[in-house]
C-alpha cells in the first residue's frame, strides 16, 4: 500500500529544490505518492491567506508533509507560516541534525549531533506580548509547562535510544531564569532517570554555545527549550557548513512536517543555483520516519558520494560549477546504480 505525502513546493528557490528532491525519491522507488498543496506567497495571491484550509486538511489527512522554504511578508501583520503550522498540528518536537559532509566550508569534520527543540511554548508564544502606549516598555511572557517539558525531553531520550546515541545534554538557564528554565531542568532530570543506559548531562546555554564552538564532538543529542533551540540549531548548522546542509523535522502525535530550514532566497530563484541538500536531507529524515530507513540512508550516502566524486556537478555554494539540475542528475545516477 503506497503512502501519500503532502508536498509544499514553497517560494523562491523552493520549486527548484523540491523538483530535484522528488526526482531523487522517484529514483529510489520509495512507492510514495504526492499531493501538491498551496502555501506561501502564491497561496496569498490566489486565496488571500498564506496557508489555506484545504492545505491544512491535506496535511491532516496524510499525516506527513515535505515542505520547501516559504516567505512570510515582513511588516504586514502576517505571522510566520512555520509557527502557524506548528501550532495548528501541535508539532512539539523540532529535530535538527547536524552532520559533516565532505568538501564543505566548515571548520570541523566528523560532526554528527542532533538538536531537539521544544516547538510550541517558551519565549515564542504570541500570547502575553505587549507594548506600552508610550512605546517605552515591551513585555513578553515565557511559558514553560511540566507536560511540555516532559514530552520534549522524553522524545529526545527515545530518539537517542532508537538511534543508538549515547548521551543527551539538556541545555538551560536555570541559574538565572529559575522559574521557567528551572522547571525544564527539573523535569529533564526526572525523565533522565528512566533511561539509565544513556548518559545525561546538563549545561547552561552560554557555556553550551562556547563548548559547541570549542569541541562539538563532545555532544550527541541536545534537548532544550524553544528560544535556545532556535539559536543552538543554527549554531550547529554553522559547524557543518551552513543552512544549505540543515534539514529540519517538526513532529507531533498526528502529523510530521519535514523541511529545509533555510530561506527562499528570491535573489537566486530561477537561476538553478540553489543547493538541494537541505531538502534532500529532510526527505531522508522523512523516509526514516516512514520506516524506510535504508532508503533514507541511501540519500545521505548519495550526497556524500557526489560531494566526493562529482564536484564539478554540485552547486557553486559547495565549491562546484554545476546547477541544481546537474546535482540532482548525479544523485539520481548514484541511486539508480546502487
Amino acid at each position: 500500500m503506497s503512502k501519500t505525502v503532502a508536498v509544499i513546493k514553497g517560494d523562491g528557490i523552493g520549486p527548484e529544490i523540491m523538483d530535484a528532491t522528488l526526482r531523487v525519491l522517484e529514483a529510489l522507488e520509495c512507492g510514495l505518492e504526492y499531493e501538491e498543496i498551496e502555501a506561501g506567497l502564491g497561496a496569498l495571491e490566489k486565496h488571500g491567506t498564506l496557508i489555506p484550509q484545504a492545505s491544512l486538511d491535506a496535511i491532516a489527512k496524510h499525516g506527513v508533509a515535505l515542505k520547501g522554504p516559504l516567505t512570510t511578508p515582513v511588516g504586514k501583520g502576517f505571522s510566520s507560516i512555520n509557527v502557524q503550522l506548528r501550532r495548528h498540528f501541535d508539532l512539539y518536537a523540532n529535530v535538527r541534525p547536524a552532520i559533516s559532509f565532505p568538501g564543505t566550508r566548515s571548520r570541523y569534520e566528523d560532526i554528527d549531533l542532533i538538536t531537539v527543540r521544544e516547538n510550541t511554548e517558551g519565549a515564542y508564544l504570541a500570547e502575553g506580548q505587549s507594548l506600552s502606549e508610550d512605546g517605552e516598555t515591551a513585555l513578553a511572557t515565557i511559558k514553560v509547562t511540566r507536560s511540555g517539558s516532559e514530552r520534549i525531553v522524553r522524545y529526545a531520550f527515545e530518539l537517542a535510544r532508537s538511534k543508538g546515541r549515547k548521551k543527551v545534554t539538556a541545555v538551560h538557564k536555570a541559574n538565572i531564569i529559575k522559574s521557567s528554565s528551572g522547571l525544564f531542568l527539573e523535569v529533564a532530570r526526572e525523565v533522565a532517570k528512566d533511561y539509565p543506559e544513556i548518559e545525561f548531562q546538563e549545561m547552561i546555554v552560554d557555556n553550551a554555545c562556547m563548548q559547541l564552538v570549542m569541541n562539538p564532538h563532545q555532544f550527541d543529542v541536545v534537548v532544550t527549550t524553544n528560544l535556545f533551540g532556535d539559536i543552538l540549531s543554527d549554531l550547529c548548522a554553522g559547524l557543518v557548513g551552513g543552512l544549505g546542509l540543515a534539514p529540519g523535522a517538526n513532529i507531533g502525535k498526528e502529523a510530521a512536517i519535514f523541511e529545509a530550514v533555510h530561506g527562499s532566497a528570491p535573489d537566486i530563484a530561477g537561476q538553478k543555483l540553489a543547493n538541494p541538500c537541505a531538502l534532500l536531507l529532510a526527505a531522508a529524515d522523512m523516509l526514516d520516519h516512514l520506516g524506510m530507513i535504508d532508503k533514507g540512508t541511501k540519500i545521505r550516502t548519495a550526497i556524500r558520494a557526489v560531494l566526493e566524486r562529482d564536484r564539478d556537478r554540485v552547486t557553486p555554494d559547495m565549491g562546484g560549477s554545476g546547477t541544481t539540475d546537474t546535482f540532482a542528475d548525479a544523485l539520481v545516477e548514484y541511486c539508480q546504480a546502487g
